[in-house]
């Protein structure tokens, strides 16, 4: 068990995972007057910052398991801002039974992101730079889509754009579930502990190590399992980016990296959505399962590589 240290800042602290500098924790309300929670940390230079880089984590993640992340974009020059969504982290959760992985749609999700950096905006200088992995993919690009946010330029690390076929044949079942009331049952039942062995999302032993502490520093970061009305309102959500219409207003420049080794989130919806993307560049990352960011450094570079490769088109 790893022991917390308590701050009143808010932040989980834990050796070995220092936050960015000048990192602070700010609540803001969501949807129902929820209490959700965002990290914000200043640009290093505060005369001559870059931009802001906006972090949307993925499903089970929280503010903590990005901190080297929001360190490496300071380092560029960035202030940062990372979210925890509704019912993630310690933001409010939806359910009594705070484990289950909840959201009744997905623009409680977005409608979060933007009440967040309204919320922080006298404190984060443009440009925008959005940073999204895995579920915050899908969060970001609708947001983006549906002219929620603005930013400059988006980076999507695994995005979860489309989802597994075993999913998808799931669609009837998901839609009766949540008929008869039962949007809060879990879809898929929690099962035995994950061990690095089992993992399916990096090969990195410490990164897969530090989620795990974090967690037991403080277990209300767990999350377990998704219900049927997480699964429902994503596939919803994932529906709407195959609508011709849906992408013809996005005309930022977009790096996306996909996990030649993908277990989670289906890459053939990153190739469908690149290719009607009008400033686009797609990559494989060779040997990387689904966390990329969270992968081993040689695997982590090919995306920070692809990640300034943005910025330079976008003249960041």
């Amino acid at each position: 068990m790893v022991a917390a240290a308590a701050t009143e800042s808010g932040l989980v602290l834990i050796p070995g995972n220092d936050p960015p500098k000048g990192a602070e924790i700010v609540w803001f309300k969501g949807s129902g007057g929820r209490d959700l929670r965002a990290c914000v940390a200043p640009a290093l230079s505060a005369e001559h910052p870059r931009g802001t880089v906006i972090v949307c984590p993925g499903r089970t993640e929280f503010i903590e398991k990005y901190f080297e992340v929001g360190r490496e974009l300071q380092a560029m020059g960035f202030a940062v801002v990372i979210l925890d969504w509704p019912g993630q982290g310690l933001s409010a959760r939806l359910l009594d039974d705070t484990k289950k992985g909840h959201i009744d749609r997905f623009e409680t999700f977005m409608g979060a992101l933007a009440n967040g950096l309204e919320a922080l905006d006298d404190r984060l200088p443009r440009p925008y730079v959005s940073l999204a992995h895995s579920m915050g993919g899908a969060i970001a690009l609708a947001a983006i889509t549906q002219d929620l946010v603005k930013v400059d330029a988006a980076a999507f690390c695994a995005p979860m754009w489309g989802l597994k076929s075993k999913f998808l044949g799931m669609r009837y079942l998901v839609w009766a579930m949540r008929a008869t009331g039962r949007s809060g049952d879990y879809a898929v039942q929690p099962g035995p502990p994950e061990t690095f062995e089992t993992n399916i999302v990096t090969h990195d032993k410490k990164r897969w190590q530090m989620q795990r502490d974090l967690v037991d520093a403080h277990p209300d970061l767990e999350l377990g399992p998704v219900t049927w009305g997480w699964l429902g309102a994503s596939l919803d959500i994932l529906a709407t980016f195959t609508r011709p219409k849906t992408l013809k207003g996005v005309d930022i420049p977009v790096f996306v990296a996909s996990a030649a080794e993908e277990k989670l989130v289906d890459n053939a919806s990153h190739d469908a959505i690149c290719a009607r993307l009008p400033d686009c560049e797609h990559v494989t990352v060779q040997g990387a399962m689904h966390e990329i960011l969270m992968e081993t450094d040689d695997k982590r570079a090919e995306f920070w590589e692809g990640f300034q490769r943005l910025l330079k088109r976008a003249n960041i």
